[in-house]
């Protein structure tokens, strides 16, 4: 380890940056978070430099370098010199003894900046001694996915409960649980669902010993369509502090990952001709893990309340007294049709997007097939490949005009992602020459031509076309 990591006290400190562009507005702004007094030397400020001197009340100096500049600085900063320039100032500074850092040289740097994930009073710094800046920076976005803001509050909360928590337990165990519990646990929860009246109640119950049996909670969590990226910030955090996951046939691979290792298993995935865990035994095996005081996330494919039961679950939960919270995710009309860059609504033409299920229960869902066929509607069919033929007949019979193009994507922003075209009239043949079995999005009445799939939607219909001459 060349470079010791340290965290240096700027109260009352002066930092000077010599330089300009881009590079030293980034210092600037990293700065501007300290209570350090700013200097800026620079003959010309631009406009987001000149910006954020006056927003961080800095100190400009509007002409070139002099060491005199140095007088009384704690850090100094050099960006976006020439070589000469960048020379003299590390020379002034190591002549002073100030740390300094030539930015992008560090051979003439006597310290290195971190990569910073910082909530309140809560810093982590992130280095690689020089050698991997982007490993540094990728570290830091998975940091910070894992860490909300309100944990800075969550530590300013502690700063001040320390000197009562010292007067109402005991060292050591005692002390420990609490804060386990306060950073990690049952206390963090409560944190996070109200900040106020209720967060306070708990503190005083667990000073007491008067908390009784922990209480547990459930997190209905939508995992979006598939591709792991796609996964919310929140959505992480809760697989991250789940005791037990409950989680659908239709959590992308990878998603999973994300939670932690000693976290309970469970799979309740349906699978459509199958026998299935039931909605009723779902909802009792939430209850049951949440009453033995543990955090349960249920896990579930796109959006939790979007034809993923999430209403059902929630009423439950609650007529049961069990804490619950909805964490949305991306559902899988908006993310399948993102993954083909397929347009959900156009200025002039299209300004409604239906959603709607081509299943119910054990057979086909019906709907408003007439309003449905009225031209320039638009929408999209979760659950329909096995219901298409009926589909196809009950917007034919309404009177929908025959060549209203049809996209399909199964298993979108998935790696085995596939997509057919077609139209309303070859819906079914469609689905059989692209082998489309599911899970997939049936999109009506969107052009293909905006998206990606257009040499496909050509290649099908062709295909379409010669079945249709050899039988005839």
């Amino acid at each position: 380890m060349r470079y010791y990591p340290v965290f240096l006290d700027l109260e009352a400190k002066t930092v000077v940056i010599v330089g300009g562009g881009a590079e030293a507005a980034q210092k600037l702004r990293l700065m501007a978070k300290t209570p350090a007094r700013i200097v800026v030397v620079t003959p010309f400020a631009g406009r987001e430099l000149s910006a954020g001197i006056d927003s961080a009340g800095a100190c400009l100096i509007p002409r070139e370098f002099d060491a005199d500049d140095l007088y009384g600085a704690s850090l100094v900063f050099a960006c976006g010199l020439n070589d000469a320039d960048e020379r003299q100032v590390h020379a002034a500074a190591t002549e002073r003894n100030i740390p300094v850092n030539v930015v992008d040289r560090q051979d003439r740097c006597s310290f290195l900046t971190p990569s910073i994930v910082e909530r309140g009073s809560l810093t982590i710094a992130i280095g690689t001694e020089g050698a991997a800046p982007v490993l540094g920076q990728g570290i830091k976005a998975q940091l910070e996915a894992m860490l909300p803001p309100s944990v800075g509050s969550l530590v300013e909360k502690a700063s001040g409960l320390r000197p009562r928590v010292a007067r109402s337990l005991a060292k050591g165990s005692p002390r420990r649980e609490f804060w386990r519990s306060f950073f990690f646990g049952r206390l963090r929860a409560s944190f996070e669902r109200d900040a106020g009246a209720g967060f306070e109640r708990a503190v005083d119950e667990a000073l007491s010993g008067s908390q009784g049996v922990a209480s547990g909670s459930v997190s209905l969590v939508g995992a979006g369509p598939g591709d792991p990226d796609l996964l919310t910030l929140k959505a992480q955090r809760r697989l991250q502090d789940a005791d037990v996951i409950v989680y659908d046939r239709l959590v992308g691979p990878g998603i999973l990952d994300y939670a932690r290792r000693d976290a309970e298993r469970i799979d309740v995935g349906k699978t459509p001709g199958q026998l299935s865990v039931s909605q009723a035994r779902i909802n009792k095996i939430l209850e049951h893990h949440a009453r033995a005081g543990r955090k349960v996330v249920r896990l579930k494919g796109g959006d939790p309340y979007v034809f993923g039961h999430g209403g059902e679950e929630q009423a439950a939960l609650v007529k049961a007294g069990i804490p619950v919270e909805v964490v949305p995710g991306i559902t899988a009309a908006v993310g399948c049709a993102a993954s083909i860059r397929l347009p959900l609504t156009w200025r002039g033409e299209n300004r409604s997007i239906t959603m709607l299920t081509g299943t119910a229960g054990d057979g086909a869902a019906d709907h408003d097939w007439t309003a449905l066929a009225k031209p320039g509607a638009a929408f999209s069919i979760y659950m329909g490949v096995r219901q298409a033929g009926h589909i196809q007949r009950r917007l034919l019979a309404a009177g929908i005009a025959r060549d209203t193009p049809v996209v399909v994507v199964e298993n979108g922003t998935r790696e085995n992602q596939k997509t057919a075209t077609g139209s309303i009239a070859t819906l079914t043949r469609t689905l059989a020459l692209g082998g489309i079995r599911g899970p997939a999005v049936i999109y009506v009445g969107l052009d293909p031509a905006r998206s990606d799939v257009l040499a496909a939607r050509i290649e099908v219909e062709a295909e379409t076309a010669d079945l249709e001459r050899i039988a005839s």
